[in-house]
């Protein structure tokens, strides 16, 4: 069976998703037609029902639960491993009070994190994360949330943090931080959920056992970027989690949700469980 799959040009979703789309596993009777974007545009993608399988802003559950199910494999979940918001070097007191906030997009779950955090903070453009860094450093914008690689190439630049905006969702509610996850369509039965949830946790198993070799595959999507940041991103945002949520998972994700509604974001979802299609809706 032949289904769309739709994932991020990052090192830590080609690492993971390396070894079923060149068949480096049993992938159990499906293939794959790839879709590649960044994280505003695979939301998009979702709301507008563009693939069967596909990575997703954790935030964005909140809105796609009624046509997709949660994979408890595959998410981004983890600890100090959260968006950074920050500004121009000596321009942090005015900041981190007014102006505008770069975001890498409306339902990422770095803009919730820093509603969160700073619910004060009103205005926003939405802008490619890549982009992101070089509008706070030539003053484009007050500040900006930097996710993905980012995170470990800022400190070179003429920026500053503000706050880890995941160490303080972990002070403040002692859980992980559930950036990303992985949706399978409704359409799909539950038997091939679950069947493409295996393949996927093979996927990452079989990466985590051989890593040189998705090397290629990774790197061609990450041609600027040092093999160290590659190897340091993906040691990051694939671990543990990413082969099992587990009850922690659930329950930070749950939490992550409920933060949406009182944003106003969403109306309040089912249950984390009802979403995995583990129990009746």
């Amino acid at each position: 069976m032949n289904i769309r799959l739709a994932f991020s040009t990052c090192p830590n979703d080609t690492f993971a998703f390396y070894a079923m789309v060149f068949g480096k596993i049993d992938t159990r009777g499906f293939s794959f037609d790839l879709k590649l974007g960044d994280i505003q545009e695979l939301n998009q993608w979702a709301l507008e029902e563009e693939a069967e399988m596909i990575k997703v802003s954790s935030n964005a559950i909140g809105l796609l639960h009624p046509n997709y199910y949660l994979l408890a494999s595959g998410g981004a979940l983890g600890r100090g491993c959260g968006p950074l918001w920050v500004c121009k070097k000596g321009n942090q007191a005015l900041a981190s009070q007014e102006g505008t906030v770069a975001i890498p997009g409306a339902f990422t779950t770095a803009n919730l994190l820093l509603t969160f955090h700073a619910p004060h903070l009103q205005t926003k453009q939405a802008q490619l994360f890549s982009d992101i860094l070089d509008s706070v450093e030539q003053g484009k914008v007050a500040s900006g949330l930097l996710i993905h690689e980012q995170r470990f190439t800022y400190a070179t630049h003429e920026v500053e943090c503000i706050q880890d905006l995941g160490a303080y969702w972990e002070a403040q509610t002692g859980l992980p931080i559930p950036l990303g996850s992985i949706l399978v369509h409704k359409k799909m039965t539950l038997r091939q959920v679950r069947d493409l949830e295996a393949v996927l946790k093979e996927s990452i198993q079989w990466a985590f056992d051989h890593p040189e070799e998705t090397m290629p595959f990774v790197r061609h999507y990450a041609q600027e970027m040092e093999d160290e940041v590659m190897r340091a991103h993906i040691n990051l945002y694939v671990n543990a989690y990413s082969l099992d949520m587990g009850e922690e998972g659930q329950r930070a994700l749950e939490k992550l949700l409920s933060t949406g509604v009182q944003a106003g974001l969403y109306p309040q979802p089912p249950a984390v469980s009802t979403i995995m299609g583990l129990s009746p809706a």
